[in-house]
Protein backbone atom coordinates (compact mmCIF):
# COMPACT_ATOMS: atom_id res chain seq x y z
CA UNK A 1 0.00 0.00 0.00
CA UNK A 2 1.17 3.58 -0.65
CA UNK A 3 1.93 6.09 1.73
CA UNK A 4 -1.00 8.83 1.61
CA UNK A 5 1.07 12.19 0.82
CA UNK A 6 1.71 14.78 3.18
CA UNK A 7 -0.89 17.56 2.39
CA UNK A 8 0.50 21.08 0.81
CA UNK A 9 -1.08 23.95 2.41
CA UNK A 10 -0.24 26.86 0.54
CA UNK A 11 -0.31 30.72 2.60
CA UNK A 12 -0.61 33.91 0.75
CA UNK A 13 2.27 35.74 2.81
CA UNK A 14 2.85 38.90 0.26
CA UNK A 15 1.93 41.30 2.41
CA UNK A 16 4.87 40.62 4.35
CA UNK A 17 7.63 43.15 3.47
CA UNK A 18 9.90 46.24 4.96
CA UNK A 19 6.72 48.29 5.37
CA UNK A 20 4.98 47.53 8.56
CA UNK A 21 1.38 46.94 8.50
CA UNK A 22 -1.01 45.13 10.97
CA UNK A 23 -1.91 42.35 8.47
CA UNK A 24 1.77 41.84 7.37
CA UNK A 25 2.25 41.15 11.00
CA UNK A 26 -0.42 38.75 11.19
CA UNK A 27 0.91 36.95 8.40
CA UNK A 28 4.55 36.67 9.27
CA UNK A 29 3.64 35.58 12.38
CA UNK A 30 1.96 32.65 10.81
CA UNK A 31 4.41 31.58 8.66
CA UNK A 32 7.00 31.74 11.31
CA UNK A 33 4.95 29.48 13.49
CA UNK A 34 2.52 27.21 11.71
CA UNK A 35 4.77 24.93 9.66
CA UNK A 36 6.40 24.06 13.14
CA UNK A 37 3.20 22.96 14.50
CA UNK A 38 2.22 20.70 11.90
CA UNK A 39 5.86 18.99 10.78
CA UNK A 40 3.86 16.10 8.86
CA UNK A 41 2.50 18.59 6.46
CA UNK A 42 4.02 20.74 4.02
CA UNK A 43 3.65 24.70 3.49
CA UNK A 44 3.76 26.64 0.02
CA UNK A 45 4.55 30.43 1.46
CA UNK A 46 4.18 32.77 -1.85
CA UNK A 47 5.64 36.25 -0.67
CA UNK A 48 7.01 39.46 -2.27
CA UNK A 49 10.45 40.33 -3.87
CA UNK A 50 11.34 42.29 -1.02
CA UNK A 51 10.64 40.14 1.99
CA UNK A 52 13.30 37.86 3.43
CA UNK A 53 13.07 34.81 4.77
CA UNK A 54 9.57 33.65 6.08
CA UNK A 55 10.22 30.32 7.81
CA UNK A 56 13.14 28.22 9.09
CA UNK A 57 11.00 25.01 8.97
CA UNK A 58 12.17 21.80 7.44
CA UNK A 59 9.00 21.82 5.53
CA UNK A 60 8.39 24.99 3.83
CA UNK A 61 9.02 26.06 0.43
CA UNK A 62 9.01 29.84 -0.21
CA UNK A 63 8.50 31.18 -3.70
CA UNK A 64 8.29 34.70 -4.82
CA UNK A 65 4.96 36.00 -6.47
CA UNK A 66 5.84 38.86 -9.17
CA UNK A 67 2.13 40.19 -8.45
CA UNK A 68 0.88 42.52 -5.54
CA UNK A 69 -1.56 40.91 -3.29
CA UNK A 70 -3.50 43.80 -4.03
CA UNK A 71 -3.93 43.43 -7.86
CA UNK A 72 -6.41 42.35 -10.41
CA UNK A 73 -4.33 38.89 -10.87
CA UNK A 74 -4.52 37.91 -7.27
CA UNK A 75 -7.87 38.65 -7.32
CA UNK A 76 -9.31 37.14 -10.33
CA UNK A 77 -6.23 34.81 -12.19
CA UNK A 78 -3.98 33.93 -9.25
CA UNK A 79 -3.85 29.78 -10.59
CA UNK A 80 -3.24 30.80 -14.20
CA UNK A 81 -0.13 33.22 -12.82
CA UNK A 82 0.96 31.28 -9.72
CA UNK A 83 1.36 27.05 -10.32
CA UNK A 84 -0.65 25.70 -7.31
CA UNK A 85 -0.88 22.05 -8.17
CA UNK A 86 -1.10 19.25 -5.45
CA UNK A 87 -2.05 22.34 -3.16
CA UNK A 88 -4.22 21.09 -0.80
CA UNK A 89 -5.65 24.04 1.14
CA UNK A 90 -4.92 27.42 0.19
CA UNK A 91 -5.17 30.45 3.27
CA UNK A 92 -5.63 33.68 1.74
CA UNK A 93 -4.72 36.12 5.01
CA UNK A 94 -5.42 39.28 3.63
CA UNK A 95 -9.65 40.47 3.50
CA UNK A 96 -9.65 38.86 0.22
CA UNK A 97 -9.86 35.37 -1.48
CA UNK A 98 -8.98 35.22 -5.06
CA UNK A 99 -11.11 33.39 -7.26
CA UNK A 100 -10.58 30.02 -9.41
CA UNK A 101 -9.20 28.25 -6.47
CA UNK A 102 -10.00 24.85 -6.72
CA UNK A 103 -9.23 23.35 -3.27
CA UNK A 104 -10.38 24.07 -0.11
CA UNK A 105 -10.13 27.94 1.36
CA UNK A 106 -9.20 30.01 4.64
CA UNK A 107 -9.93 33.54 4.27
CA UNK A 108 -8.21 35.46 7.26
CA UNK A 109 -10.89 39.07 7.94
CA UNK A 110 -10.28 41.38 9.67
CA UNK A 111 -13.03 43.29 9.54
CA UNK A 112 -15.72 44.41 7.49
CA UNK A 113 -14.95 48.00 7.05
CA UNK A 114 -15.00 48.06 3.18
CA UNK A 115 -18.51 46.39 3.07
CA UNK A 116 -20.27 48.59 6.30
CA UNK A 117 -17.86 52.06 6.56
CA UNK A 118 -15.80 52.20 3.47
CA UNK A 119 -15.44 55.90 3.69
CA UNK A 120 -13.89 54.98 7.00
CA UNK A 121 -10.62 53.27 5.09
CA UNK A 122 -10.48 54.59 1.28
CA UNK A 123 -8.44 57.25 -0.02
CA UNK A 124 -9.59 60.46 -1.39
CA UNK A 125 -10.63 60.99 -4.89
CA UNK A 126 -10.25 57.95 -7.80
CA UNK A 127 -8.12 56.07 -6.14
CA UNK A 128 -11.11 55.57 -2.88
CA UNK A 129 -13.20 54.53 -5.66
CA UNK A 130 -10.62 52.21 -6.96
CA UNK A 131 -10.32 50.68 -3.46
CA UNK A 132 -13.94 50.49 -2.90
CA UNK A 133 -14.86 48.32 -5.64
CA UNK A 134 -11.20 46.03 -5.51
CA UNK A 135 -12.12 45.80 -1.88
CA UNK A 136 -15.91 45.29 -1.03
CA UNK A 137 -15.66 42.61 -4.10
CA UNK A 138 -13.03 40.57 -2.31
CA UNK A 139 -14.36 40.62 0.73
CA UNK A 140 -17.77 39.44 -0.24
CA UNK A 141 -16.16 36.74 -2.28
CA UNK A 142 -14.53 35.70 1.29
CA UNK A 143 -17.45 35.83 3.18
CA UNK A 144 -19.76 34.07 0.27
CA UNK A 145 -17.40 30.84 -1.04
CA UNK A 146 -14.30 30.52 1.38
CA UNK A 147 -14.46 27.03 3.13
CA UNK A 148 -13.52 28.56 6.68
CA UNK A 149 -13.12 32.11 7.88
CA UNK A 150 -10.66 32.93 10.30
CA UNK A 151 -11.01 36.03 12.54
CA UNK A 152 -8.62 37.78 14.45
CA UNK A 153 -10.66 38.70 17.13
CA UNK A 154 -14.48 37.82 17.96
CA UNK A 155 -15.62 40.91 17.30
CA UNK A 156 -15.11 40.59 13.73
CA UNK A 157 -16.78 37.18 14.03
CA UNK A 158 -19.98 38.38 15.35
CA UNK A 159 -20.24 41.41 12.90
CA UNK A 160 -19.74 38.61 10.23
CA UNK A 161 -22.28 36.86 11.70
CA UNK A 162 -24.51 39.50 11.68
CA UNK A 163 -23.52 40.83 8.20
CA UNK A 164 -24.34 37.17 6.52
CA UNK A 165 -26.03 34.78 8.81
CA UNK A 166 -25.07 31.94 6.49
CA UNK A 167 -21.51 32.37 7.12
CA UNK A 168 -21.15 31.94 10.94
CA UNK A 169 -21.28 27.97 10.52
CA UNK A 170 -17.98 28.78 8.52
CA UNK A 171 -16.19 30.94 10.97
CA UNK A 172 -13.92 30.61 13.51
CA UNK A 173 -11.94 32.88 16.04
CA UNK A 174 -8.12 32.79 15.26
CA UNK A 175 -6.90 35.75 18.28
CA UNK A 176 -4.17 37.56 17.34
CA UNK A 177 -1.11 37.74 19.88
CA UNK A 178 2.24 40.36 20.28
CA UNK A 179 5.50 39.70 19.57
CA UNK A 180 7.70 38.90 22.33
CA UNK A 181 10.33 42.35 21.38
CA UNK A 182 7.50 44.21 22.68
CA UNK A 183 8.41 44.53 26.52
CA UNK A 184 9.32 47.34 29.00
CA UNK A 185 12.52 48.81 28.22
CA UNK A 186 14.61 51.83 29.93
CA UNK A 187 13.78 55.00 28.70
CA UNK A 188 16.49 58.47 28.98
CA UNK A 189 14.70 60.64 31.39
CA UNK A 190 14.84 64.67 30.86
CA UNK A 191 12.98 64.77 27.90
CA UNK A 192 9.30 66.05 27.43
CA UNK A 193 6.51 63.74 28.68
CA UNK A 194 4.01 62.59 25.47
CA UNK A 195 0.68 60.69 24.46
CA UNK A 196 1.62 58.90 21.97
CA UNK A 197 -0.73 57.95 18.55
CA UNK A 198 0.87 55.17 16.39
CA UNK A 199 -1.15 53.82 13.10
CA UNK A 200 -1.86 54.69 9.38
CA UNK A 201 -3.60 58.03 9.31
CA UNK A 202 -6.58 57.22 7.30
CA UNK A 203 -10.45 57.96 8.49
CA UNK A 204 -11.21 54.97 11.27
CA UNK A 205 -7.89 56.05 12.56
CA UNK A 206 -9.39 59.17 14.33
CA UNK A 207 -6.72 60.90 14.41
CA UNK A 208 -8.35 64.16 13.97
CA UNK A 209 -10.29 63.75 17.01
CA UNK A 210 -6.85 62.75 18.97
CA UNK A 211 -5.74 66.09 17.93
CA UNK A 212 -8.84 67.75 18.97
CA UNK A 213 -9.14 66.31 22.49
CA UNK A 214 -4.76 66.91 23.25
CA UNK A 215 -5.97 70.62 22.44
CA UNK A 216 -8.92 70.65 25.10
CA UNK A 217 -6.75 69.10 28.12
CA UNK A 218 -2.63 71.07 26.61
CA UNK A 219 -3.19 74.02 28.71
CA UNK A 220 -4.01 71.42 32.04
CA UNK A 221 -0.48 69.51 30.90
CA UNK A 222 1.94 71.67 29.72
CA UNK A 223 4.24 69.31 30.32
CA UNK A 224 3.38 67.02 27.74
CA UNK A 225 3.25 66.25 24.07
CA UNK A 226 1.44 64.67 21.52
CA UNK A 227 3.71 62.33 19.43
CA UNK A 228 1.88 60.56 15.71
CA UNK A 229 3.59 57.25 14.64
CA UNK A 230 1.82 57.28 10.64
CA UNK A 231 3.51 54.55 8.73
CA UNK A 232 1.58 55.73 5.61
CA UNK A 233 -1.25 58.63 4.46
CA UNK A 234 -0.85 62.68 4.27
CA UNK A 235 -1.28 62.25 8.38
CA UNK A 236 1.28 65.46 8.87
CA UNK A 237 0.21 67.84 5.80
CA UNK A 238 -3.06 67.43 7.24
CA UNK A 239 -2.78 68.08 10.82
CA UNK A 240 -0.13 70.12 11.27
CA UNK A 241 -2.69 73.28 9.96
CA UNK A 242 -5.13 71.69 12.55
CA UNK A 243 -2.28 71.92 15.00
CA UNK A 244 -1.89 75.64 14.60
CA UNK A 245 -5.32 76.50 14.24
CA UNK A 246 -6.11 74.84 17.57
CA UNK A 247 -2.96 76.82 18.99
CA UNK A 248 -0.89 72.89 19.85
CA UNK A 249 1.59 73.64 16.71
CA UNK A 250 4.88 73.47 18.94
CA UNK A 251 3.33 70.66 21.01
CA UNK A 252 2.81 68.00 18.36
CA UNK A 253 5.27 66.11 16.84
CA UNK A 254 5.37 63.24 13.79
CA UNK A 255 7.53 60.90 14.45
CA UNK A 256 10.23 59.71 11.32
CA UNK A 257 9.87 55.95 10.31
CA UNK A 258 11.02 54.04 13.25
CA UNK A 259 11.98 50.51 13.63
CA UNK A 260 10.44 47.50 16.10
CA UNK A 261 13.04 48.75 18.62
CA UNK A 262 12.17 51.89 18.25
CA UNK A 263 8.56 51.52 18.18
CA UNK A 264 9.33 50.17 21.47
CA UNK A 265 11.14 52.53 23.20
CA UNK A 266 8.28 55.24 22.04
CA UNK A 267 5.95 52.98 23.61
CA UNK A 268 7.84 52.54 26.89
CA UNK A 269 8.67 56.31 27.57
CA UNK A 270 4.92 57.18 26.66
CA UNK A 271 2.41 58.51 29.61
CA UNK A 272 -0.40 57.10 27.63
CA UNK A 273 -1.13 55.46 24.30
CA UNK A 274 -4.19 57.38 22.68
CA UNK A 275 -6.21 54.66 19.99
CA UNK A 276 -9.78 55.65 19.86
CA UNK A 277 -10.11 54.15 16.04
CA UNK A 278 -13.74 53.84 15.05
CA UNK A 279 -12.98 50.35 14.49
CA UNK A 280 -10.30 47.58 14.55
CA UNK A 281 -10.78 43.73 13.60
CA UNK A 282 -7.92 43.85 16.43
CA UNK A 283 -5.60 46.64 16.75
CA UNK A 284 -1.89 45.74 17.39
CA UNK A 285 -1.08 48.57 18.70
CA UNK A 286 -3.17 47.90 21.38
CA UNK A 287 -1.34 44.70 22.16
CA UNK A 288 2.37 46.49 21.59
CA UNK A 289 1.30 49.32 24.12
CA UNK A 290 -0.05 47.09 26.85
CA UNK A 291 3.29 44.86 26.25
CA UNK A 292 5.46 47.72 26.95
CA UNK A 293 3.90 48.87 29.90
CA UNK A 294 2.08 51.75 28.58
CA UNK A 295 -1.08 52.95 29.67
CA UNK A 296 -4.32 52.81 27.40
CA UNK A 297 -7.00 55.14 26.62
CA UNK A 298 -9.30 53.27 23.49
CA UNK A 299 -12.33 52.74 21.80
CA UNK A 300 -15.60 51.06 23.55
CA UNK A 301 -16.58 49.40 20.63
CA UNK A 302 -15.43 46.85 17.87
CA UNK A 303 -12.77 45.15 18.88
CA UNK A 304 -11.32 46.92 21.38
CA UNK A 305 -12.51 46.33 24.56
CA UNK A 306 -11.86 42.69 23.58
CA UNK A 307 -7.68 43.30 23.01
CA UNK A 308 -7.33 45.22 26.48
CA UNK A 309 -9.59 43.26 28.37
CA UNK A 310 -10.26 45.62 30.82
CA UNK A 311 -6.84 46.57 30.90
CA UNK A 312 -7.61 50.20 29.70
CA UNK A 313 -9.83 53.24 29.65
CA UNK A 314 -12.40 52.67 26.87
CA UNK A 315 -13.91 55.93 25.65
CA UNK A 316 -16.44 56.81 22.87
CA UNK A 317 -14.70 57.19 20.43
CA UNK A 318 -16.85 60.19 18.84
CA UNK A 319 -16.67 62.27 21.39
CA UNK A 320 -13.84 64.51 22.07
CA UNK A 321 -14.20 65.92 25.33
CA UNK A 322 -14.74 62.30 26.88
CA UNK A 323 -11.27 61.08 25.16
CA UNK A 324 -9.53 64.47 26.42
CA UNK A 325 -11.02 63.41 30.29
CA UNK A 326 -9.62 59.89 29.70
CA UNK A 327 -6.49 61.16 28.63
CA UNK A 328 -6.17 64.18 31.51
CA UNK A 329 -6.85 61.18 34.05
CA UNK A 330 -4.33 59.02 32.93
CA UNK A 331 -1.29 61.47 32.73
CA UNK A 332 -2.60 63.38 35.76
CA UNK A 333 -3.16 60.07 37.88
CA UNK A 334 0.21 58.29 39.02
CA UNK A 335 -1.80 55.49 40.14
CA UNK A 336 -4.29 54.58 37.98
CA UNK A 337 -1.56 55.11 35.66
CA UNK A 338 0.38 52.24 37.57
CA UNK A 339 -2.68 50.21 37.56
CA UNK A 340 -3.32 50.31 34.05
CA UNK A 341 0.51 49.74 33.22
CA UNK A 342 0.14 46.33 35.41
CA UNK A 343 -3.44 45.14 34.00
CA UNK A 344 -1.47 46.11 30.56
CA UNK A 345 1.46 43.94 31.23
CA UNK A 346 -1.03 40.64 32.59
CA UNK A 347 -3.28 41.13 29.09
CA UNK A 348 -0.68 41.37 27.00
CA UNK A 349 1.10 38.02 28.31
CA UNK A 350 -1.82 36.79 27.09
CA UNK A 351 -1.94 36.83 23.67
CA UNK A 352 -0.07 34.90 22.30
CA UNK A 353 1.42 34.29 18.68
CA UNK A 354 1.60 30.20 19.08
CA UNK A 355 -1.56 30.06 20.02
CA UNK A 356 -2.64 32.32 16.79
CA UNK A 357 -0.88 29.85 14.68
CA UNK A 358 -2.41 27.16 16.86
CA UNK A 359 -5.58 28.11 16.10
CA UNK A 360 -5.14 28.23 12.63
CA UNK A 361 -3.50 25.05 12.27
CA UNK A 362 -6.79 23.77 14.03
CA UNK A 363 -8.70 24.74 10.99
CA UNK A 364 -6.01 23.24 8.56
CA UNK A 365 -6.28 19.82 10.28
CA UNK A 366 -10.25 20.43 10.64
CA UNK A 367 -10.72 21.00 6.60
CA UNK A 368 -7.92 18.33 5.60
CA UNK A 369 -9.34 15.50 7.69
Amino acid sequence: MSAVAAPLICIDCRYVRARPSGIGEVTAQLAAHAPALWPEARFLLLKHRHAGRLSEAPNVEERVVAHAANGPVTMWALPQFVDLAGVSLFHAPFNILPAGLGMPSVATVHDLMWLTHPDWAARPGWRGRVDRAFYRHGLRRAVAKATRIACVSAATAAEIATFAPDAAARTRVTLSGVDAAFRPVPVEGGGRRYILSVGQYAPYKNHDRVLDAFARMAADAPDLDLVFVQRQGAGSAALRPRAAALGVAERVRFAPPVDREGLVRLYSGAAALAHPSLMEGFGNPLAEAMACGCPVVTSDRSAMPEVTGGAALLVDPTDVEGLATALRRVTSDPVLASELRAKGLARAAQLSWRAFAEANVAIYRELLA
